[in-house]
């Protein structure tokens, strides 16, 4: 029996029509019951962010991280495969359009993620003497439901733990042998032995890696990118155009041949955005949990701002890069789309786009692999305590060759099923929780409140 066709129908439903609605509204609820929440208190998270920024901050530990190492952990798993892929495949399937979707559903998923993240801290626990949280902790507690809780908690170990990280490995084994004829098999040994290493260091090890590798990243892609807009600098201006344009009246600058609708626009405008930067998802609060700040709405308000720099900067940066270097005529579709684009980009220095392409998805990837084993960790704790994560390791370790070794169709898309799966009840208990949100926040607002000890 074949698999593949039937959980790809599965996957057509969740993520094209259930998810969207359920995430997209969720993400407006929010906005209205939080008063805008993400407009009001972006600048106050701007200032917690960028005036905490250190490569070299306090060594994080039993009692947590320090908040912008949190961010970077955050960060390290929301910008990955999904900014290099994701981009490049909504504008393949919704047109360029689908890139103002893409905003619209990270505006209202930013204040999404304040909710989870605020709610991370309130219901945030020390198991075995380690602090730790995320959605399974504020489900079981919050909601008294512990069949949830242990749901959300499979589906998670699953969709990132196991399958998520076989994906990424093989986006790295393949970006590798592309651009310099390597094995992947090797790569994938290279991989899991330095992810070992850092696995095993905790949560020390784990930040102290984030909070370097993500700002340098994401600065030498954006450094790379905003080269070539420069060097396109005259078709930036109308790429922008073909934006607003295609999300309104795609076929206005695709033509009516293309076939592509607004409501492809949406559809995949929306569900790549959200699949990027993982607002509602339930992945990012076990990051935030563990920050260690004075109140859960401080870690809401520097939330906001990872979504903000996800979407708004670095997958917007993507899709420039596309649009600008006429990479789109080229037919081809998800890293293969982006290696053109920026190919084109750096045409005058010959093979070095992909080179550029395989380096970043290196980073991207890599770091996504890091900040996804944290987030599954946090729900192996939940589950068994720490008496099991050696095993979980391993098993980790074992995902990540095998992952750069195959790309088995059908482990790509039970990663997405689960993923979709592990939002379900996270939303639940979002709604549910709302009004601890709402009591939370104007908690932090009035500037009266006591310290949680724990």
């Amino acid at each position: 029996m074949d698999l593949l066709p039937i959980v790809k129908s599965i996957n057509d439903v969740l993520w094209g029509y259930i998810l969207v609605f359920l995430l997209c509204g969720t993400g407006i609820f929010f906005t209205i019951k939080l008063r805008f929440v993400q407009v009001r208190k972006f600048k106050e998270g701007w200032k917690r962010v960028f005036g905490g920024l250190s490569l070299r901050g306090e060594r994080a530990g039993k009692d947590g991280m320090s908040s912008f190492q949190a961010l970077s952990t955050a960060i390290a798993a929301q910008v990955g495969t999904g900014n290099l892929a994701g981009a490049a495949t909504a504008i393949a399937s919704g047109g360029p359009g689908a890139i103002f979707w893409m905003w619209v559903s990270a505006f209202f998923g930013m204040a999404t993620i304040f909710a989870e993240a605020t709610l991370s801290q309130v219901y945030k626990q020390r198991i075995d003497g380690d602090i730790t949280g995320g959605p399974a902790y504020y489900i079981s507690k919050g909601l008294n439901s512990k069949f949830l809780a242990g749901f959300f908690s499979v589906a998670i170990i699953f969709a990132l733990g196991f399958m998520g990280n076989m994906v990424q490995s093989n986006s790295i084994g393949v970006a590798f042998n592309t651009a310099f004829g390597v094995n992947p098999v090797i790569v994938g040994i290279v991989i899991a032995v330095i992810a070992g290493f850092i696995f095993i260091g905790g949560v020390g090890r784990i930040a102290s890696v984030t909070e370097k590798v993500v700002p340098l990243m994401a600065a030498f892609y954006l450094l790379g990118g905003l080269i070539i807009l420069i060097l396109n600098h005259t078709n930036v201006l109308p790429s922008f155009k073909m934006i607003f344009v295609g999300a309104f009246k795609p076929e206005a600058v695709l033509g009516g041949a293309i076939g592509i609708s607004v409501k492809q626009a949406v559809r995949y405008g929306v569900s790549r955005g959200l699949f990027s930067n993982e607002a509602g998802m339930g992945s990012t609060p076990h990051a935030h949990a563990v920050a260690k700040v004075n109140h859960p709405g401080e870690q809401g308000t520097v939330a906001i701002v990872s979504v903000f720099l996800d979407t708004f900067i670095v997958l917007t940066m993507t899709a420039l890069v596309i649009l600008s270097t006429g990479a789109l005529d080229t037919g081809a579709t998800g890293i293969e789309l982006t290696q053109n684009a920026f190919s084109l980009g750096f045409k005058s220095l010959g093979n070095f786009g992909n080179v550029f392409i395989a380096i970043c998805l290196l980073f991207f990837a890599f770091s996504t692999i890091i900040g996804w084993y944290f987030f599954a960790e946090a729900n192996v704790k939940y589950l068994f305590g720490n008496k099991h994560l050696n095993i979980f390791r391993l098993l980790v370790l074992i995902c990540i060759v095998a992952g750069s070794a195959l790309k088995v169709d059908l482990v790509w898309e039970l990663a997405d099923t689960f993923n979709g799966l592990m939002v379900i009840p996270n939303l639940i208990a979002l709604i549910f929780l709302s009004s601890k949100v709402s009591t939370s926040l104007k908690d932090y607002e009035s500037g009266n409140y006591k310290l949680k000890d724990y």
